[in-house]
């Protein structure tokens, strides 16, 4: 009970100092901690107003008082000063496209088209190009395309002047020259709208092209007389060639021919020379033999199939029918015989 008492006595003359040093820190520590937290609070409001992100496919321009003082291209976080001091204002770089709606031109031989062309196009990639294209369209897309449609609309009126429509519309892909006509569209296009607006042309073509009535019209009048043309110079190919072939055929004919005529003059004059020989031969083994065929071969030249003759039978060369190939022989050196009359013989 002693120490029950001795304890309690004690008590709260240990514990009121004890409860007096804690409130003081308490006291003490609250304002710093509030004032910490409120600083760090500050000093990341601060560093977030200081710090900007420059996204992928875009630029950063950075205005101070209104003028446009830096250029970020480079994605990533950079550091600026804090609004109202600079401001900051996203310009898109990616490509983009826009198309001139049909535009009736003339081409160089008097003709009438209507035509299409399409750009592809970005702001481009340098601080100055981008200060360029913010003061002139005010970083607005489609007024940078309203002013590029009126850019191209002249290009086309002027580069097409310098082709004739053969060159467009042509049923022979050789003759087509959309590459050079697409070419000198962008180098006219590029030039402008780079020092104008600091817009990069990335790529122009010819998207659509349509004839109006009455160029359609000559269109197929002239592509008829050039099929015409083309059939006429075939047909004469055709001629020439088939006259050459008729030339080259008549002269092997001729060559032909010739060598025929040679070879059947050698073998006429080879068979001559033998039938010669052959008659010396016969000549020389029975003159008898060789007497009456030379009648017959005089007989075959001088007879022919009108012809009526009328002749003494004991006569050359009909006297080897009367009295045979010894007796005509026999008195072929002698004095021709008496002989009775006979009739004629017709033959």
């Amino acid at each position: 009970m002693l120490s029950h008492h001795h304890h309690h006595g004690h008590g709260p003359d240990d514990s009121h100092p004890h409860d007096g040093a804690g409130s003081g820190r308490a006291a003490r520590g609250g304002p710093a901690l509030r004032f910490g937290a409120a600083g760090l609070v500050i000093a990341i409001l601060i560093a977030a107003a200081c710090l900007v992100i420059v996204p992928a496919g875009e630029a950063l321009v950075i205005t101070r008082l209104g003028d446009p003082v830096r250029v970020l291209t480079t994605p990533g976080l950079h550091a600026k000063l804090p609004v109202p001091l600079e401001t900051t204002t996203l310009v898109d770089l990616r490509l983009r496209t826009m198309t001139s709606g049909f535009q009736d031109v003339g081409t160089r031989d008097g003709l009438r088209v209507l035509t299409q062309a399409y750009v592809a196009w970005q702001v481009a990639d340098d601080p100055e190009r981008v200060r360029l294209y913010l003061r002139s369209v005010q970083n607005d897309p489609d007024e940078a395309a309203r002013q590029l449609r009126s850019f191209l609309a002249s290009a086309l009126e002027v580069t097409l002047s310098d082709f004739d429509l053969a060159a467009l519309v042509n049923t022979d892909p050789t003759r087509l020259e959309y590459d050079r006509l697409e070419s000198r569209l962008q180098e006219q296009l590029a030039a402008r709208a780079l020092e104008v607006y600091g817009i990069a042309v990335v790529q122009v073509g010819l998207e659509r092209l349509t004839l109006p009535a009455t160029t359609l019209a000559a269109t197929v009048a002239r592509m008829r007389a050039e099929r015409e043309i083309v059939a006429t110079e075939r047909t004469g190919q055709g001629q020439r060639q088939a006259a050459e072939i008729r030339a080259a055929a008549d002269r092997d004919a001729r060559q032909v021919g010739a060598r025929s005529r040679e070879e059947a003059a050698a073998v006429e004059a080879e068979a001559r020379q033998q039938a010669a020989e052959i008659y010396a031969n016969a000549y020389r083994t029975n003159p008898e033999l060789y007497t009456m065929l030379r009648s017959f071969d005089t007989l075959e030249h001088i007879v022919g199939g009108n012809t009526r003759l009328i002749l003494r039978t004991d006569a050359p060369p009909f006297r080897v029918f009367v009295e045979g190939p010894d007796e005509a022989a026999a008195g072929a050196g002698s004095k021709p015989a008496a002989v009775s009359p006979r009739p004629p013989v017709k033959p």
